[in-house]
């Protein structure tokens, strides 16, 4: 992935090959509309912070340890100067970690040498300074991204990867743990909840990425995994989507049994299936859609109440022909009406000024409208925005806008 961030896929998982402007519906929602300036005591407010290829922090690899608290710190007062309250920190993005684990090496991201430890303990350091700050700190984590890369030489020694070839699959460019293994489920949560146990988390957090992104033209080599475990179920499809189903039902279950108080989140792409392919889909003509090419059946986890929230990543603006804003906000309100689930919207503050996104994103009541938008439905309880780095830099204001209309004053997240 680029350096944009793992989001650089919403685009083209669009399918838009070139963007059409908003009939000027965007302008149809006033930026403090129903709920907009309102007081909330409870509503979630967060930012994803993201250390894969130093996206948000560490700036770069290999910055001294006071240099590397530094700009955290930085991080986490921005978030409080926007009246945010909670930080989704990735903290194991290419199976390696941002703490001493007892499973994996230490990133790259944090010395720019796998394995070599930093000489001190950023996730301790972490949870520390985001609780003194009032600030949530959800550890965020990539399940089977193992690199960036498909030469497993180019681990440490001793990488589970390297111990267990057979663990691994080479796809698009990158290496990937293969979700169809049991004992690879097993090994990944082991893995991240090493950091549960060990930290005073108050969220485990799971992005986007389950099986790997469609790449043209290339197969996901699963075939003999397929054939020994694949027995019962119709097709690969279904047995793949088990197979993700089972990962976040059992991480669910173990972080319950062990720290109730843990809550348990993903943010999705935003289309689980579109109307055209199923009626209880969205009116949508994404590219892209979970159930069919990541197996990640979302919808039902919120059916099923195997996660505590989920974050759609509603990453395009009002009108939208492809996948409008204001089509997938309500799709997702009833998704989880009925259940215990929250919903929490993803926004993409990245996007707003970028001179390469289209007229809507240019204007800086855009994000401001689609919190006025989340508002009008009962089941939308906050939002979170990518990523870090944009809400502390604000390029045209679109953050300071959405504070001025709808947060005059901290709240505290929802239970």
């Amino acid at each position: 992935m680029g350096r944009m961030s793992r989001r650089g896929f919403t685009v083209a998982a669009a399918g838009a090959m070139t963007v059409m402007l908003a009939t000027g519906e965007a302008g149809a929602l006033p930026a403090s509309g129903a709920g907009g300036a309102q007081a909330r005591k409870r509503e979630f407010r967060g930012m994803w912070a993201a250390t894969v290829v130093n996206v948000d922090w560490p700036s770069r690899p290999g910055l001294a340890p006071e240099v590397q608290r530094a700009e955290l710190l930085a991080l986490f007062d921005a978030a409080v100067a926007r009246r945010l309250n909670a930080v989704l920190l990735q903290i194991r993005p290419t199976a390696d970690a941002f703490w001493p684990s007892r499973y994996e090496p230490w990133s790259e991201y944090l010395t720019g040498t796998q394995g070599r430890s930093p000489g001190w303990d950023p996730l301790a350091f972490a949870v520390r300074e985001a609780h003194k700050r009032r600030l949530e700190l959800h550890g965020w984590f990539n399940p089977y991204r193992i690199a960036n890369h498909t030469d497993p030489g180019r681990l440490v020694p001793g990488h589970p990867a390297r111990v267990h070839p057979e663990w691994a699959v080479r796809y698009g460019g990158k290496l990937y743990y293969n979700p169809g293994l049991p004992e690879v489920r097993r090994f990944v949560q082991d893995a991240m909840l090493d950091a549960v146990w060990r930290y005073d988390l108050d969220g485990v957090h799971f992005d986007d990425y389950f099986y790997p992104y469609p790449v043209a033209g290339q197969v996901f080599d699963d075939t003999a995994a397929y054939q020994r475990y694949g027995a019962g179920f119709p097709d690969r499809a279904a047995w793949r989507r088990d197979n993700i189903d089972r990962l976040v039902r059992e991480t669910r279950e173990r972080i319950k049994k062990r720290k109730r108080h843990v809550r348990f989140g993903v943010s999705p792409f935003a289309v689980w299936r579109n109307r055209a392919t199923d009626p209880l889909g969205s009116d949508t003509r994404a590219g892209v859609q979970t159930y069919d090419d990541l197996y990640a059946d979302t919808r039902r986890w919120v059916r099923e109440g195997w996660i505590d929230y989920i974050v759609p990543q509603c990453y395009w603006h009002i009108g939208f022909p492809v996948a409008d804003y204001a089509k997938l906000v309500p799709w997702w309100a009833r998704t989880v009406r009925g259940t215990d689930v929250h919903l929490y919207i993803g926004e993409a503050l990245y996007r707003a000024g970028d001179p390469a996104q289209p007229a809507p994103w240019q204007d800086p009541a855009e994000l401001s409208r689609h919190i006025a938008l989340g508002r009008a439905h009962p089941e939308v309880l906050g939002n979170v925005y990518f990523s870090a780095k944009q809400v502390a830099a604000d390029r045209i204001g679109a953050m300071a806008r959405v504070v001025k209309d709808h947060y005059p004053h901290r709240a505290r997240p929802p239970r």
